[in-house]
């Protein structure tokens, strides 16, 4: 089972990701904007591959060509290091 992780390890793996990460209670967010729908559904679709190669899936939302992201891990209560790798593979996709 993955556990918790503390407050201080939290400010640390935010270091680690990209600054758009935005830490809002036990979970961390990012939007990201795209020219149209479809360039913002290809994106959905690569991280839902990358969700599904961790067995870890986000919380999504998708305005025509705008795709807010939040990550955290339920059965954990809050975040995790799984939230952290997630958010750096999807950094790799859109910078």
């Amino acid at each position: 089972m993955i556990h918790q992780l503390s407050s201080e390890a939290v400010n640390h793996q935010l270091r680690s990701i990209h600054a758009a990460w935005q830490l809002t209670g036990d979970s961390i967010s990012r939007s990201f904007q795209f020219d149209n729908f479809v360039q913002a559904f290809s994106f959905m679709t690569a991280v839902a591959i990358l969700a599904e190669k961790l067995n870890h899936h986000p919380n999504w939302q998708n305005v025509y060509n705008q795709v807010t992201i939040t990550l955290s891990t339920h059965d954990a209560g809050g975040l995790t290091s799984l939230d952290f790798q997630l958010a750096s593979q999807i950094d790799v996709l859109v910078p």
